[in-house]
Order: structure tokens, then C-alpha cells, then sequence
């Protein structure tokens, strides 16, 4: 399954942070960050909870870019 979340980021380099923390959380299979659009789109692994899984995904961007925001 594939979503795509709106985002408030201020700079392309913290995108491709938020982009990278998002691939490694744990239930996503790939994320995407474009900084043009604001827009992240993540594919889900099989099975997972798309709602359980991008809180994390909240969580870990927050680690790496603390003023970042997604809106689920």
C-alpha cells in the first residue's frame, strides 16, 4: 500500500533527512520527500498498519529535524 502525506520541512537537505529516517523505520518498504511539493510518499510493507507505522515514522523524522512536521 502506498500513501502520500503533506509535510512542512524548511530546507531540501532537511527533506532528505526526513526522507532517509522514514526509510528505515521498521514497516516502511520506501519513502519518498519532495521538498518542490512538500508532499512524502511511503509504501507500506505488506501486513503493516499504515497509521501505527508513519507515528514512527513521526517520531524518527522528529530526531533528525525537529521543527519538521507531517500531517496524517
Amino acid at each position: 500500500m502506498k500513501k502520500t502525506y503533506k509535510i512542512e520541512v524548511d530546507c531540501a537537505n532537511c527533506a532528505n533527512k526526513m526522507e532517509d529516517a522514514a526509510r528505515k523505520t521498521a514497516g516502511v518498504k520506501n519513502a519518498t520527500v519532495n521538498f518542490m511539493t512538500l508532499k512524502m510518499s511511503v509504501e507500506f510493507e505488506e501486513g503493516q498498519d499504515p497509521k501505527a507505522v508513519m507515528q514512527e515514522v513521526r517520531r524518527n523524522c522528529k530526531k533528525v529535524e525537529d521543527d519538521c512536521e507531517i500531517f496524517l
